[in-house]
């Protein structure tokens, strides 16, 4: 019978080589599905975590390979649960003592000076769709303004909820931002 040190060894040794064989595939496969390198990379650590985790309660995987690849669809598919659709209407900033865009638009009744302020932001707002890559400002327009829902959208482009999802999130992110420097060159803080 080995011994306990000959086991770990062993395992390592194993762990090592599905690391090195699979880490490439692995990692693309991750990233063609999450567009955030931050969380692809948490969800890589998370996948090698719990092979680790699995040899060392001496559960081994018999195909590591498609294991490994199940495991990262669960992450991706826990990954995607957690995050909420965004919307412009969320705090800009990630915060709740950040504005939200209805406190950067000026009040129509507050005068000409007010109405023009008002005009300047929904034109940087035009400005910074047009900036937007194509898939992203698509997908923001339709659910933001034309009020379609994302499995609607995910059915008529054959394109994942997830994938649809995670593109508005930076479409909002992108536009919050500009809001937010629009709204400092204003000097409204």
């Amino acid at each position: 019978m080995p011994s306990h040190e000959q086991t770990i060894a062993e395992q390592d040794l194993f762990i090592a080589e599905a690391l090195k064989r699979d880490e490439p595939r692995l990692r693309s496969f991750i990233r063609k599905r999450v567009l955030d390198t931050g969380d692809a990379e948490d969800v890589l650590q998370d996948v090698f975590y719990e092979l680790i985790e699995a040899y060392r309660m001496m559960k081994p995987v018999e195909q590591v390979t498609a294991w490994l690849f199940r495991v990262a669809r669960n992450r991706i598919t826990d990954l995607f649960r957690r995050q909420k659709p965004v919307s412009l209407s969320d705090s800009i900033g990630g915060d709740e003592e950040s504005p939200v865009l209805e406190d950067l638009l000026p009040s129509e009744d507050a005068g000409p000076d007010a109405i023009y302020a008002r005009n300047v932001l929904f034109e940087a707002l035009d400005e910074a769709l047009d900036e937007l890559p194509e898939t992203q400002r698509e997908v923001f327009i339709a659910h933001e303004f034309l009020g379609r829902s994302f499995k609607e959208l995910s059915e008529e482009t054959g394109t994942s909820v997830n994938t649809l999802l995670s593109r508005k999130r930076y479409a909002v992110l992108q536009l919050q931002q500009r809001l937010l420097e629009m709204d400092e060159s204003f000097g409204t803080k």
